[in-house]
């Protein structure tokens, strides 16, 4: 997925070109939200865990094969009847003959599985407190150019950055397994205080947590900060998820209802304890957090008055005073559950999810805000259902909130023939259903006031061809924030992808959608609601020179309101090389880019290699260049290091960024150390 570093076995590190499905994945989640908390590494961290203590596909369940987020549920589900059907498997090479599967799927795989004829045992409590991997993570990040927020006269100015240019994030984390961790995480953002004024406690963040799997009837046991995944994220769900993209049969939401949490990001997560357990065909979830959010308050001046907030803050930034004055204003007590029932190929659940809140949050009195989240409290229930018959799977979530306002997500996934695969998704969220921390599979952020039908097929029509493709439509029946009435859109995709060997890879992929915007050039009392389309042309390749060394390169073309009174376009080149030889300690990748666009609304995305457990999607608008290297050297077998450094430079602009990130001159550096100690 989008992790573009690899462990092999017995090694720190190593790093290799991500996969273009991945790594679209994340660039399209981005471009669709741009606020999204790219933070979040946990499933980074997961994938490593895997690569150190493969699968064992001889012994793993439905819920262990989930948790590789690349299989489809029909793909699960025909690996387990075969497994039934005709025993244990003797070799990787014999997925090759599970119905629904293919090379591609097996080659997305193999870093993580295994098929070991040893039975799993399970280890006791001593064997998990003493027998696993310890290691602790230090990274360093710094713009190089001083910002806005930092030349200010500190004595006169009311807004400015009082704490050090530097980000600093440190993490222990001690892991058997999978089946038992803990670890506790400290991180710093640019700008932020260390020990003294607003954050005289050290860090701006820390969190801990604790978390089991698989002790008797205890299925998973949560203490500290952990994340709570439930349904098809209409009721809750923390941990990442994917919504469009040329992986058209990943369109189901796959967790573990607990998962524990040791990220940076400050947000979508919960503070306290929860804990499955399960016998037979039930499990059951309960779970209890209490936090404090960061909220804008506004406080009331008549003496009979109640204070309130008028929204949520979800950046995580406590460098200004406004920011800092914002921090731990709201409490947030959270608590819930969760019922499922598993018969063989049908599972059913019932999701609870409950809020109370300090102070009430009222909204300002926009329209669009009419029937936005508003008072002290807020629950929501769902039902939520999956079945699998033959190549067919039928999954979809029910959910009402507290004031019986409803919203549906129901899909199907099926394998038409050994070379095509569909996909379908039907989507209707009241515009007055409201829910905190969800992430379905929508086209807005959050699951609001959209109704829509999503398709997709994935044919492959030759040993070395897949044609990818999906049209999605939706209306919103109420406004939106800087859309002024009711509006309507569409989205369609076409991807080719040519594969026909392990060395060499391309793919070309053309992209149209159209969304209503506010469009009010004249300056008129009611701005005018028009529908406003974007499409993109994009080409990539990648080959393998040599067993050491990759080069691809990307070139991408975008049209904002083509022929049409705002029309812009842009365009994206860049070319990459990657260096990793085998059972040597140094690796290297490094990318030249160019860019240019006519605005911000022909702006264009691209995916950036990163250290390890990081990754970066800066968005492109205006002229320029660039470039970044990253570079990893294993010291010994306990001890890595990272350096990254990154540059931009543009080619007509002598201010680059934005009020307090306002940096003089046409460049913006970034250089980027981390260090990583296993033992």
């Amino acid at each position: 997925m989008l992790f573009c570093w690899l462990l092999p076995y017995g090694s720190l590190s190593a790093q290799v070109p991500e996969t273009p499905a991945g790594e679209q994945q994340v660039e399209n989640l981005t471009e669709n939200n741009e606020d999204a908390e790219t933070e979040d590494d946990s499933y980074l961290q997961q994938m490593q865990q895997f690569i150190k203590n493969p699968l064992n596909l001889n012994h793993a369940d439905e819920a262990a094969l989930k948790e590789l987020r690349v299989l489809t549920p029909l793909q699960i589900s025909s690996l387990i009847a075969y497994r039934t059907l005709l025993g244990k498997f003797i070799s990787i090479y014999e997925l090759q003959a599970i119905p629904g599967w293919d090379v591609e799927t097996i080659q997305k795989i193999r870093p993580y599985v295994s098929v070991s004829e040893s039975a799993e045992l399970v280890a006791t409590l001593s064997q998990r407190l003493a027998g696993g991997n310890h290691s602790l993570l230090l990274r360093g990040v710094q713009v190089m150019e001083k910002s806005k927020g930092y030349l200010l006269d500190s004595s006169t100015a009311t807004n400015f950055y009082p704490g050090s240019p530097q980000k600093i994030f440190i993490r222990y984390r001690y892991n058997y397994k999978n089946l038992l961790q803990y670890g506790l995480v400290a991180e710093k953002d640019a700008g932020e205080q260390f020990f003294k004024g607003a954050q005289r406690q050290g860090f701006d963040f820390y969190s801990a947590h604790f978390f089991v799997r698989n002790i008797g009837v205890v299925k998973a046991m949560a203490l500290g900060d952990f994340t709570v995944n439930m349904g098809q994220g209409l009721t809750q769900w923390q941990s990442l998820a994917f919504k469009k993209s040329p992986d058209v049969m990943n369109i189901k939401r796959q967790s573990a209802v607990l998962r524990p949490y040791n990220s940076a990001g400050e947000i979508y997560f919960h503070r306290g304890a929860g804990i499955t357990v399960g016998r037979n065909k039930w499990q059951a979830t309960v779970f209890a957090s209490y936090r404090r959010l960061d909220a804008n308050l506004v406080a009331d001046t008549l003496p009979s008055g109640d204070d309130f907030v008028s929204s949520l803050q979800t950046s995580g930034f406590h460098r200004t005073k406004s920011e800092t004055d914002d921090k731990g204003v709201q409490r947030q007590l959270a608590f819930g559950g969760n019922v499922s029932w598993q018969l063989r190929n049908l599972h059913t659940g019932i999701n609870v999810m409950q809020y109370r809140f300090k102070l009430p949050i009222t909204k300002s009195a926009d329209p669009y805000n009419l029937f936005a989240l508003n008072g002290k409290q807020l629950g929501n229930y769902s039902f939520d259902y999956s079945y699998t018959y033959k190549n067919l799977h039928l999954f979809g979530e029910a959910a009402v909130n507290n004031q019986f306002k409803k919203a549906i997500v129901s899909g199907m996934l099926i394998s038409v023939s050994s070379a095509v695969d569909m996909s379908f998704l039907y989507r209707n969220i009241s515009r007055e259903y409201q829910s905190l921390y969800t992430n379905a599979f929508t086209e807005s952020t959050l699951p609001n006031n959209e109704k829509g039908f999503y398709s997709g097929i994935s044919i492959r029509p030759a040993t070395a061809w897949r044609i990818d493709a999906y049209a999605d439509f939706y209306q919103f029946p109420w406004l939106k924030f800087r859309v002024d009435a009711p509006s309507a859109g569409s989205d369609y995709m076409l991807q080719a992808t040519y594969r026909p060997n392990k060395l060499f890879e391309a793919y070309t992929r053309y992209r149209a959608e159209t969304k209503a915007i506010n469009f009010n050039p004249g300056g008129l009392v009611l701005p005018a609601v028009t529908g406003k389309p974007r499409q993109s042309w994009r080409t990539q390749f990648s080959y393998r020179l040599s067993p050491a060394v990759t080069l691809r390169s990307r070139a991408e073309m975008i049209w904002f309101d083509k022929r049409g009174p705002a029309a812009e376009q842009g365009f994206l080149l860049y070319a990459d090389i990657f260096y990793k030889p085998m059972l040597k300690p140094f690796s290297f990748n490094m990318r030249l880019q160019y860019f240019e666009t006519e605005g911000y609304n022909s702006r264009l995305y691209a995916y950036e290699n990163d250290v390890l457990y990081s990754f970066s999607i800066p968005v492109f608008y205006d002229k320029g260049y660039r470039h970044y290297i990253n570079i990893n050297y294993d010291i010994n077998r306990k001890l890595s290091a990272w350096v990254r450094f990154a540059q931009t430079i543009f080619s007509d602009k002598q201010l680059t960024g934005s009020g307090l990130d306002e940096v003089r001159g046409p460049r913006k550096s970034e250089l980027k150390l981390q260090l990583l100690y296993a033992f």
